[in-house]
């Protein structure tokens, strides 16, 4: 079984063709999908998504693009949401200098405001980073020493020495479909030096569809092409890295259902 630990399923993208596409992921071997949480305000939407599907979890929690737009989101609140049983995940939060869509005081105020949340529920951050890996290293380390919380670096494309530090401070790294394309050779490399037993995948659906759908809108079904690159490059059968990948998820993500891919 392999599971799509990130994707967006209540993107207006998969309105059209929800059953099709969940049908495919079962066929393709996805067990079980994390739909993933941008804005709090509009947490309805996905919770209606994980509760119409057995085989779907979510997150609760504001993307850095958004963070300006919800800084009255409380770590208190979002503790509250977590408790609901499809809930498995804070998040996701953290910084993106890429884009720079909010201001980088509020994308780091929200940030600490879901580390809190995962710090009290233990249930995994879904940290989003990108081009910041400074200050998300020294975020992490200055937090971590504050109280250690479990969580995970989604949809890895930063430098090695972010990737160490995320190991290192007890952290998972996931790869997307970025993995898989043929320019990303250093971001191979970073993914044969994280531990085994840190492994993830996902796809970030609808974005970064993996070779050889690259260019196409990106579902669930399509992790597994991620994992076959993955297994590659850290030498494991596509089997052996589908059992890894699906263990670490549990292993994480500690609320989740095993049984739940088999209702």
């Amino acid at each position: 079984m392999l599971v799509d630990s990130h994707c967006h399923l209540d993107f207006p993208d998969f309105d059209e063709d929800r059953a099709a596409f969940m049908e495919r992921a079962r066929e393709a071997g996805v067990g079980l999908m994390v739909t993933i949480s941008t804005r709090v305000r509009q947490f309805d939407r996905i919770l209606a998504i994980a509760e119409a599907h057995d085989n779907v979890l979510c997150s609760v929690g504001t993307h850095p693009h958004n963070a300006d737009e919800e800084l009255d989101v409380t770590a208190e609140e979002l503790v509250r949401l977590a408790q609901h049983p499809k809930v498995v995940a804070i998040g996701e939060a953290g910084l993106d200098y890429f884009y720079d869509k909010a201001p980088r005081e509020a994308q780091a105020q929200g940030f600490r405001t879901h580390i809190a949340a995962a710090r009290e529920t233990g249930l995994p951050l879904v940290i989003h980073a990108r081009n910041a890996d400074n200050d998300m290293i020294a975020i992490l380390r200055e937090e971590t020493d504050r109280g250690a919380f479990p969580f995970i670096l989604h949809c890895f494309s930063s430098g090695a020495g972010l990737a160490k530090a995320g190991v290192e401070l007890g952290g998972y790294v996931s790869f997307s479909g970025i993995l898989t394309f043929r320019n990303s050779q250093a971001l191979r490399d970073i993914a044969a030096t994280v531990p085994h037993d840190r492994l993830l995948v996902e796809t970030d659906a609808p974005y970064l569809a993996p070779v050889p759908n690259r260019g196409k809108r990106n579902e669930p079904a399509f992790v597994a092409h991620t994992a076959h690159v993955l297994a590659e490059t850290i030498g494991l059968s596509d089997a052996e890295t589908a059992n890894l990948t699906t263990e670490n998820f549990f292993r994480l993500f500690k609320k989740a259902p095993r049984d739940a891919a088999a209702r």
